[in-house]
């Protein structure tokens, strides 16, 4: 990422493992994410910035959402071994902030992401990264479903935030990958019915094949909406996963019943519009939740393995890493995002 609408293919130097708690990984699949558009198109992060966490300038790799085969380890790993498949963890965090000490390591003071913010990333042949960055991938496991661990644990943390009880009905905003993840991470705690508000045709059939009842459209009669497809029940949980609509937020809070939780799960880019006297008088909460711990990537490895959870039928595309520009980012700024869900770069 060299900057704005100026992301190459280039020839870099490849890791080396130079300290003891270090893993090579030979990075088998990496996830185009809606961050990956973003930072594409706008490079926000300037050149010559040092994250305190790598400490190295751009131009930085891309690709945050990885997984690969262990290929060497430091002399102090013993948490893998050469022939793991797995899943990195990309969030860094420093492990000794206030936040960090109340295992809220997704809001340390100075968190950095490998992929965005320097330490090599998944678009590349080969990542080194600290060994506690790793988590195994066993059966079932494969290459392209252990790249969206990191999705998925996003939407775990978000659903876990909010902890609806099993059975409740539950209203999902946007059928990306992270409102279908959510979705799927619903389904395992439970919920139901999970009701979907979104837009293309392969992502709300992909979320009705999910056990989602869906709604083709955006927030124009959401209360109708839930209001059918729960009996008139309604719901007390809402997932916000567009980041689109800056009344999105609004809506749902009208949504919801008294008492009732709108996580917010996507990056808005521009602010939202919210009825706070609403919300006070009817003791609505208005919350959001961000990334992931470790504690989170394990907890969705776990639901994988027992078959809660099954990623295979987000990934729609995977594309060589020599056509990730044309084939993948390319594609999904065209228009992409209306055919595709996940597409993965093999590299």
């Amino acid at each position: 990422m060299h900057g704005p609408q100026d992301t190459r293919l280039d020839e870099i130097p490849e890791p080396q493992v130079v300290r003891p708690d270090q893993v090579k990984v030979r990075v088998s699949a990496s996830g185009i994410c809606g961050t990956d558009l973003w930072l594409h198109r706008a490079a926000p992060i300037p050149r010559d910035y040092r994250h305190p966490a790598f400490g190295e300038p751009g131009p930085h790799v891309l690709g945050h959402e990885m997984a690969g085969e262990v290929v060497e380890i430091g002399k102090n790993v013993s948490r893998v071994a050469s022939g793991d498949l797995v899943a990195v963890r990309p969030l860094v965090a420093d492990g000794s902030c206030d936040h960090c000490v109340r295992g809220e390591s997704n809001l340390c003071r100075t968190r950095g992401f490998l992929g965005i913010h320097g330490g090599g990333g998944g678009f590349s042949q080969y990542v080194v990264v600290p060994d506690e960055l790793l988590h195994r991938l066993p059966a079932p496991f494969d290459a392209s479903t252990g790249a969206l661990v990191e999705t998925l644990a996003t939407s775990w943390r978000g659903v876990k935030r909010v902890a609806p009880e099993p059975g409740e009905p539950a209203l999902v905003v946007g059928a990306g990958p992270i409102g279908l993840a959510t979705v799927m991470c619903l389904r395992a705690w439970g919920v139901g019915p999970v009701l979907v508000v979104g837009r293309g045709a392969v992502r709300l059939d992909a979320a009705a094949a999910m056990g989602a009842v869906v709604c083709a459209s955006d927030r124009e009669d959401l209360a109708g909406f839930v209001d059918d497809a729960t009996h008139g029940r309604g719901t007390r949980a809402a997932f916000d996963c567009t980041g689109s609509d800056p009344a999105m937020v609004g809506a749902l809070l009208e949504v919801v019943q008294p008492g009732g939780t709108v996580m917010v799960l996507a990056e808005y880019h521009e602010p939202a519009v919210v009825d706070m006297t609403d919300l006070l008088r009817r003791g609505k909460r208005l919350t959001g939740s961000t990334a992931y711990t470790a504690e989170d990537f394990d907890e969705v490895i776990d639901a994988v393995v027992d078959g809660r959870l099954d990623p295979a039928p987000l990934v729609t595309s995977t594309v060589p890493l020599e056509r990730a520009l044309e084939d993948g980012i390319g594609l999904l700024e065209r228009g992409g995002r209306r055919s595709e869900i996940k597409v993965v770069v093999t590299p």
